[in-house]
């Protein structure tokens, strides 16, 4: 039986998972103090926040006197490839190549990336036909 995925996140709870893996270990204060400066959301929400994504699974505390450390409990590429799986499965037929394309669009992919992307495209294309 595969593992089952967590709980997908809410766009607010990625805001605050991304601040988290770039911190890789932070205090909520440190959490609130990013979030407070980027989205200007009070202290109370982010701690909220915090809270909803240790129960999901996403994030592990230590307790540190008065205060809890939060880490990432799992990589954002894990996450991301996570994401990646739930909105491939809403896909409806046909849509899939626009899709990807439309990611590959919207991502400043560097040409190394992009050497990377059209080597994967070619592995996965089926064999053409000789036409002798």
């Amino acid at each position: 039986m595969p593992a089952s995925r967590p709980d997908p996140l809410s766009a607010a709870e990625w805001k605050v998972m991304k601040i988290v893996w770039e911190k890789k270990s932070c205090a909520a204060r440190d959490v609130c103090e990013a979030a407070g400066a980027s989205e200007g959301w009070a202290a109370s929400t982010v701690k909220t926040l915090l809270r909803r994504l240790v129960e999901k699974g996403y994030l592990k505390t230590t307790q540190v006197g008065n205060s809890f450390l939060y880490r990432p409990a799992r990589p954002a590429l894990k996450s991301l490839f996570s994401a990646a799986d739930s909105l491939l499965e809403h896909a409806v037929e046909g849509t899939v190549a626009p899709l990807l394309a439309y990611m590959a669009e919207k991502s400043n992919l560097s040409v190394e990336e992009v050497a990377e992307l059209r080597e994967l495209l070619d592995e996965l294309a089926p064999p053409q036909e000789d036409e002798t």
